[in-house]
């Protein structure tokens, strides 16, 4: 081989290198947790990470570590590809099976809840880096217990709502649902699953109907849950591990902030956690979020691959034929 065509090959190989490199090293862009009702993660976080009120936002915190719940937007599974059911596994439900948020998935019956009733209902999800994808919102059956780990069977077979790219106002998703009748503690398990990508959220919200707010032979009284509000979000956003890649929270318009420069995608990428029993890996392959494009980087990458190797082969033909001509 000639030392032009040596260096052509190589010229390739590089740029394929670097291309895969880039794909690889962009971290995900979606996120969000339920804020009405209130997600166990939101609560806490709402509390305060350094100093929680609740018992159970203590204990929370004592065994997952104050990170998680600074990073309160991403319980996630990044290759759930809407397999949630088979792939996370019971008693882990309000994680996601990522251990980084075990403490979420403690059993416990003084989680901080929302009153609710049954009937229609308004539920607000907030979405810090919006994408496309559908909502399903599941609810605990009449004989929940939870003062047990939560399992698939707790909740009932068939989702009580189910909605796809739901309106945004103000940097929330907003849509309705008509609320099964219970009575006393009760739990709402929603599932975000992206249409862009493999990758979905979830998360846990403690519920109330009734006054006393007792079940599962408990006796206690069920602290209020807040959300964060704009200001607390803002506040903790320094100590907050996630990337969001330049994706801001949309507006009342749905209109949603502009990606950050191709520079930017230099940046280190986001480890969710461990790699859980599911095998997940950490979500660094997924698409943007926060506009209409639905082109994962993986795909921008393979694409780099081929015009490099395209480049190559015709420089490589043109040296052919040059030679052959003389």
């Amino acid at each position: 081989m000639t030392v032009r065509r040596k260096a052509a090959v190589c010229a390739a190989a590089g740029g394929a290198s670097l291309a895969l490199t880039f794909s690889l090293s962009v971290p995900a862009s979606a996120h969000g947790s339920m804020t009405d009702p209130v997600s166990r993660v939101a609560a806490c976080y709402a509390e305060g990470v350094e100093s929680p009120r609740s018992a159970a936002c203590k204990a929370a915190v004592a065994a997952s570590g104050k990170q998680a719940f600074y990073d309160w937007n991403a319980v996630n599974m990044a290759n759930a590809a809407g397999k949630s059911k088979q792939i996370i596994p019971d008693g882990k439900l309000c994680s996601a099976a990522n251990e980084k948020y075990r403490g979420l998935d403690l059993p416990r019956a003084d989680w901080p809840s929302t009153k609710m009733s049954a009937g229609s209902h308004t539920f607000r999800y907030k979405g810090t880096a919006p994408h496309k994808g559908s909502f399903e919102l599941y609810i605990t059956k009449t004989s929940y217990d939870p003062a047990k780990p939560l399992k698939w069977s707790d909740l009932e077979a068939k989702p009580f709502v189910e909605v796809a790219d739901p309106k945004m106002e103000n940097g929330d998703y907003v849509f309705q649902g008509d609320v099964p009748a219970r009575s006393g503690r009760h739990l709402i398990y929603s599932i975000w699953q992206r249409s862009d990508s493999p990758e979905a959220f979830y998360t846990c919200s403690d519920v109330v109907f009734g006054k006393d707010g007792k079940s599962g032979g408990s006796t206690a009284a069920a602290p209020a849950a807040s959300a964060p509000t704009e200001q607390k979000i803002a506040d903790g956003a320094a100590k907050s591990s996630i990337q969001h890649q330049g994706h801001g929270t949309q507006t009342g318009s749905g209109a949603s902030a502009a990606p950050r420069a191709a520079a930017d995608a230099s940046a280190e990428p986001e480890i969710n956690g461990t790699d859980g029993p599911t095998g997940q890996a950490p979500d660094t392959e997924l698409a943007e979020t926060g506009s209409n494009s639905s082109t994962p980087y993986i795909a921008i990458a393979g694409t780099a691959v081929l015009a490099i190797g395209a480049t190559a082969v015709f420089a490589l033909g043109r040296r052919r034929s040059a030679a052959g001509g003389r």
